[in-house]
């Protein structure tokens, strides 16, 4: 068995979708629209087969996003080094993304660093 993909509501489809393809190197494909209800979606997809729909519908709620919460948390991206994981992490800052936490060595042996990004949804970037 697998994940076959991860679904995320945003307000800005076009926004995110760039942020996954510019930093994340996701290929997008060219998008639906039902026209009757206005929902919007587009798949990215990652090189390793894992792909990350991303959809929009009018009057959504967007309530605040705690970091510490219940439910998903954080979707994980691994860039393949430790000097990738620092190179995305410190061109994010600059590029004006929060960077919470990292990069570091966590206890349990992941490098890694999370930011915030996307409509406030975190991202975290590992080896």
């Amino acid at each position: 068995m697998k994940i076959e993909h991860i679904a995320l509501y945003v307000n800005d489809l076009e926004a995110a979708k760039s942020f996954f393809v510019t930093y994340l190197g996701g290929k997008s494909n060219e998008g639906y629209h039902n026209k009757t209800t206005n929902f919007r979606s587009c798949f990215i997809s990652f090189d390793d087969g894992a792909r990350l729909e991303l959809m929009n519908r009018p009057e959504m709620r967007d309530d605040a996003k705690a970091l510490n919460r219940t439910g998903y948390i954080h979707v994980a991206f691994s860039v393949g080094s430790k000097e990738k994981v620092d190179e995305l992490t410190a061109r994010l800052r600059a590029d004006g993304c929060e960077v919470v936490s990292g990069p570091r060595t966590t206890g349990d042996g992941y490098y890694e660093s999370c930011v915030v990004a996307i409509e406030g949804n975190q991202i975290e970037i590992t080896e």
